[in-house]
């Protein structure tokens, strides 16, 4: 493992949303619909998706978005009445993508750091207010990123998705 790459983010727009398709691409084994960096773009959200550059190149990317719980899958010890109250929400980290030669410098943890940071300093604000939780999806196989999100993190695993 080398020594950490301190990196300065950016926002994704229009007109570098071609990066962000070009970073998973080499990050992922599934390709995004168009919808995702539609979705992406839209939110103009700088605290949830982000680049992370390095020397001015991109070398990763974090997208997040604030989604409601399903109130099946809401947390009812809480004592909250959810048919008063406002839905329960969670920050659901959609993707996180380091290209393969900064890996191993902590740039994803970096970004998921900021997204942590961006919530904890906008919590009381009307669109983070509500959110219980923050929760992602990784493949089975990949042994790497739950050990990354379970050990630095402290994600919990939770049950599994049948042909994520």
């Amino acid at each position: 493992m080398g020594r950490e790459l301190p990196v300065e983010f950016g926002r994704i727009t229009q007109d570098n949303v071609e990066q962000l398709r070009k970073v998973n691409l080499a990050c992922f084994p599934v390709q995004y619909q168009e919808t995702y960096y539609k979705d992406v773009v839209e939110k103009h959200d700088e605290g949830l998706c982000k680049f992370a550059y390095w020397n001015g190149f991109v070398v990763g990317a974090a997208c997040a978005r604030v989604e409601d719980i399903p109130p099946e899958q809401q947390d009812k010890t809480s004592g909250d009445d959810t048919t008063t109250s406002s839905p329960q929400k969670r920050i659901y980290i959609m993707t996180l993508g380091v290209l393969a030669a900064y890996r191993g410098r902590q740039i994803g943890t970096q970004l998921i750091q900021s997204i942590f940071d961006h919530y904890e300093a906008n919590k009381e604000n009307a669109e983070f207010k509500d959110v219980v939780e923050i929760s992602l999806h990784v493949q089975i196989s990949n042994d790497d990123a739950i050990k990354f999100y379970t050990t630095r993190f402290g994600f919990a695993q939770g049950e599994k998705v049948e042909n994520y």
